[in-house]
């Protein structure tokens, strides 16, 4: 189910970010590459085996919005060479992430989605509203962590849809390689440009309706590479017109029939934090309950964070993350090592 919510609360976010160029940085390019290999140096030796230094090449970020502390967001032109898709996609690394005891340490990614479309018909190609300065999830995000409830994750902020039709995040036959793009192309682009980890204990996703679908599916369907989401307000199964006469594809794709065979297999654990808000619509939230009732077991971990008054948006839903489902994902991600002194 689609919620005509989340597409007026995007088109919304574009016209707010249009505002967010008021910064003299606004537009320079940035490098992320802290801790990587300097032109001519010798290779940074990783504090530990699993972290991942960048492996290039540098992306072009240009600067979308500098925080109080000095941290950045920005964005590129990502061209997927898996997906053959082009589309926008925002990084923010966090300000530990700076630290030099953390200069030789992976962080954790959180993929962060939006609902709706994304905005895609934007002239601007502002297709993520996590990115705005309105919500403030890096913000919050940074709090959080002082706070004791988050781990300091780098974001990465892909769009979702490539066009003015939901995909479903998915490998639709016929359709762009959506699917592809999310789980392979927006993270290698990550491996490229950051300090990461190799283990999928570094990586979670984040995303609200039909982004919580995305993000709920890609760790069902690729538990080995992802670990846990956050699933706020999500669809539970794949919902696209564009699946008509694919049957078996869409099914691949159903989150349900992905938790069952996870069951079968008996694992790896993953870690579920449902969201969502008391005024929601019972079509949002006794699809959660059915599914965890069905397959909240074994290797498949859930949790649901029940927001008091909470509505079928990003504010709301950030309410739950400092309630407990930042903590829940956080607790079974890996933190950044310092390196001994």
């Amino acid at each position: 189910m689609k919620h005509p919510y989340a597409v007026a609360l995007a088109t919304a976010l574009v016209a707010s970010c249009a505002l967010l160029t008021g910064c003299s940085e606004t537009g320079q390019p940035v490098d992320f590459n802290a801790g990587g290999k300097p032109d001519g140096a010798a290779p940074v030796k990783p504090v530990d085996a699993d972290t991942r230094m960048p492996t290039g090449p540098k992306s072009d970020f240009r600067v979308t919005r500098t925080l109080d502390d000095g941290t950045h967001i920005a964005r590129t032109t990502l061209k997927g060479p898996k997906s053959g898709v082009t589309g926008s996609v925002w990084v923010w690394a966090p300000k530990e992430y700076q630290d030099p005891k953390y200069a030789k340490s992976g962080f954790p990614v959180l993929i962060a989605l939006p609902g709706g479309l994304g905005s895609p018909q934007d002239a601007d190609g502002v297709t993520n509203y996590w990115v705005g300065g309105d919500i403030k999830l890096q913000e919050n995000l940074t709090r959080w962590t002082a706070e004791g409830k988050s781990l300091p994750f780098i974001v990465v902020m892909p769009m979702l849809n490539p066009d003015t039709q939901y995909h479903d995040s998915s490998d639709i036959p016929g359709q762009q390689k959506m699917g592809t793009w999310l789980t392979e192309d927006v993270v290698d682009l990550a491996k490229a440009n950051f300090r990461t980890y190799r283990s999928r204990d570094g990586w979670a996703f984040m995303g609200s309706s039909s982004g919580g679908f995305a993000g709920l599916k890609s760790v069902l369907k690729h538990p080995d590479r992802f670990k846990a989401a956050i699933a706020s307000g999500p669809d539970i199964v794949p919902d696209s017109p564009l699946w008509a006469g694919h049957q078996a594809e869409k099914d691949a794709n159903n989150p349900e029939k992905l938790a069952q065979r996870l069951l079968q297999k008996g694992g790896p654990d993953v870690y579920l934090a449902f969201q969502a808000g008391t005024r929601e619509s019972p079509a949002v939230t006794l699809p959660i309950q059915k599914f965890r009732n069905a397959y909240g077991k074994g290797p498949i971990h859930t949790s649901l964070q029940l927001i008091p008054g909470g509505r079928h948006n990003a504010w709301d839903y950030q309410k739950g993350m400092a309630d407990g489902s930042l903590k829940f994902i956080s607790d079974h991600l890996k933190a950044p090592v310092p390196t001994r002194s």
